[in-house]
């Protein structure tokens, strides 16, 4: 889908700044909060998800939103719901032009996505209708895609199912993990909103309609997702590997404890050892067994450790042994 500007010809510095309520919680959505603040558009109030205990003391931590929202002195709003009428008053009250979402995590209601003249927008990474969902960075690393992207997306009342308004794409490469690529998918999505906000506001842009016959669903991701079976392929385990990177880290059973497996790469080769025996150990690599192929890890954690390199773990264990096994988890 093209994003070029209109054939109205309207220059976009002249185009009327929007005014604009943002809805987001996690850092994705602060990079783009972020970019926002730096366009003449004005933000009336920022929705985000209210604070949540973190960390070994379970305090309350607000989103990356909200600081980037009291840093800018805008006015927060940390509603349980949007289904509240009192709640929709409210939103009404500030008489914005659009709403922006962004990874917000509540449910819009019909009358939410009725209450701004231009509707609302949303920015999701993947390249729509690929990928619908909570999670599309790591599902797209873990089914091997090699292309996601930028959508710009009209919301209605489905998952994910309004029409696009303008797309980007990018390339997954070999070692990206889901913190690379969220990375670059947040400055993409930042600068093709930005972009796309002019040409929304001049009603330069056509909106496509997905393809539902297309559709795939990023569930969200629990723990047990990163749980290594090492009956499965090494090409399938290391793109497990990545796109759990960071959160929650693929893991398997080691001793008493589960090791998890921050880096490694599929190898041709076989060795005929049953799934999830070591079968090398190199100077700065530990050789596993899996259903087909060999995984080379070269980088992993202990329980209550660092994450090292493998030199560094096969130094501090030095009783590890070919034939040793990891358990299939």
């Amino acid at each position: 889908m093209s994003t070029a500007a209109s054939s109205t010809g309207t220059p976009e510095h002249l185009v009327t700044p929007l005014s604009i309520v943002f809805a987001g919680t996690p850092e994705f959505a602060a990079t783009v909060l972020q970019a926002l603040l730096q366009t003449p558009h004005h933000i009336r109030a920022v929705y985000t998800q209210p604070d949540r205990p973190a960390g070994r003391g379970r305090k309350l931590r607000p989103s990356p939103v909200k600081e980037c929202a009291l840093e800018a002195q805008l006015p927060v709003e940390q509603p349980q719901t949007l289904r509240d009428a009192e709640v929709q008053r409210q939103l009404q009250a500030y008489q914005a032009d659009l709403m922006v979402v962004v990874a917000y995590g509540l449910i819009l209601p019909p009358a939410v996505l009725a209450a701004f003249p231009l509707g609302c927008v949303n920015v999701h990474a993947s390249l729509l209708p690929r990928w619908r969902g909570a999670a599309p960075i790591q599902r797209a690393i873990e089914a091997g895609d090699e292309t996601t992207g930028i959508t710009i997306m009209q919301m209605d009342k489905g998952l994910d199912t309004g029409a696009m308004l303008a797309v980007q794409e990018c390339a997954i490469t070999a070692d990206d993990t889901a913190q690379t690529l969220h990375d670059r998918l947040a400055g993409m999505g930042a600068s093709l909103l930005c972009a796309t906000l002019p040409r929304l506001r001049i009603g330069a842009l056509s909106p496509e309609p997905q393809d539902d016959a297309l559709a795939s669903y990023a569930a969200k991701i629990v723990k047990d997702d990163a749980r290594i079976d090492w009956r499965r392929s090494a090409r399938e385990i290391e793109l497990q590997i990545r796109a759990f990177n960071p959160w929650p880290g693929a893991y398997t059973e080691y001793r008493d404890g589960n090791l998890k497996i921050w880096s490694a790469q599929a190898v041709v080769g076989g060795s005929g050892a049953a799934p999830g025996t070591v079968v090398a150990i190199g100077k700065d690599a530990i050789d596993m067994s899996t259903g087909a192929e060999i995984l080379r890890i070269t980088r992993l954690q202990v329980p209550g450790g660092k994450p090292v390199a493998a030199r560094d773990f096969i130094n501090a264990h030095r009783d590890l042994r070919v034939g040793a096994g990891f358990q299939n988890a």
